[in-house]
C-alpha cells in the first residue's frame, strides 16, 4: 500500500502480519525483552520490513535500535521512518543525499475513542472541517485519519528539528478529493534548505481496514 503514497526514490517494506518468532539481531531482542508477546513481534517483524526496505539502498543488514524520543537509529547517510497496528507493519527509507525526512503513519480505519479524545489531539478549526468532511464522505473515518497525519508530521518533524511538537501546534487541514493534505506549523520550524519549515504537505489512503499517511520531504 505505501508504494501508493511513496514512490521512488524511497524505498518501502510491508508485513500484514507477523511470524511466529521474528527475526531480530540480540540488541533488538534486549530492548523488548520484558514487553507481552505481542509488542515483541511488531517490534521484530516492522524491522524486518526496514532491513528490507535499506537492502533496496544497498546497505548490509544490520540491527535497528531505538534512540533518542524512540525514534530508530538509522545507517549514516539514511532517513526513514516505521509505523506499526494491528494487522500491519511498514518501513520506509531513502538516501538522506535523496530525501531529508520521512513521515509514515497507519492506523485502523476506525473512528477515535471516544470525543475526549478527538477534542485531546485537535484544533477547533480542525473539529469544524472534521464535521464539514464527515457530512461529504461519511464513510471515512475523518477523525482517525486527522490523528493519523498528525503522527507523521511528528515523525517528519523530529529528525529536522531534534525537539517534540504537540498536537495543537500544528493545525491539518485534509483534501478529499485528492487524498493530500497540508500541515502548517503553528510554532517556529528549523532552517530546511536555506529556509525556515512552515509545514509538510502529504498523502493519505484509506484500504484493507486501515488508515495510512504518508509525508516526503524531498531535497
Amino acid at each position: 500500500m505505501i508504494d501508493k503514497l511513496l514512490p521512488p526514490p524511497i524505498a518501502v517494506r510491508e508485513a500484514f502480519g507477523d511470524p511466529e518468532v521474528p527475526e531480530m539481531y540480540p540488541e533488538e531482542r534486549a530492548v523488548v525483552a520484558n514487553a507481552v508477546p505481542e509488542r515483541q513481534r511488531e517490534f521484530g517483524t516492522v524491522r524486518v520490513c526496514a532491513r528490507g526496505a535499506l537492502g533496496e539502498l544497498g546497505f548490509p543488514p544490520g540491527p535497528i535500535l531505538p534512540g533518542a524520543a524512540r525514534a530508530p537509529q538509522w545507517p549514516a547517510g539514511v532517513v526513514g521512518a516505521m509505523t506499526h497496528c494491528r494487522g500491519y507493519r511498514a518501513a520506509a527509507v531513502a538516501h538522506a543525499a535523496d530525501v531529508l525526512a520521512i513521515g509514515l503513519d497507519a492506523e485502523p480505519h476506525l473512528p477515535l475513542p471516544d470525543r475526549g479524545v478527538r477534542d485531546l489531539v485537535t484544533l477547533p478549526e480542525e473539529r469544524t472541517a472534521l464535521e464539514r468532511l464527515g457530512s461529504l464522505r461519511p464513510e471515512v473515518c475523518w477523525d482517525r485519519l486527522l490523528f493519523s497525519a498528525k503522527e507523521s508530521v511528528y515523525k517528519a518533524w523530529y529528525p529536522l528539528a531534534r525537539r517534540w511538537l504537540d498536537f495543537e501546534e500544528a493545525v491539518v487541514a485534509i483534501d478529499p478529493d485528492d487524498a493530500t493534505f497540508h500541515a502548517r506549523l503553528l510554532v517556529e520550524g528549523p532552517v530546511v534548505g536555506g529556509q525556515p519549515l512552515r509545514g509538510f504537505e502529504g498523502r493519505w489512503l484509506v484500504e484493507s481496514g486501515l488508515v495510512v499517511t504518508a509525508i516526503a520531504v524531498v531535497r
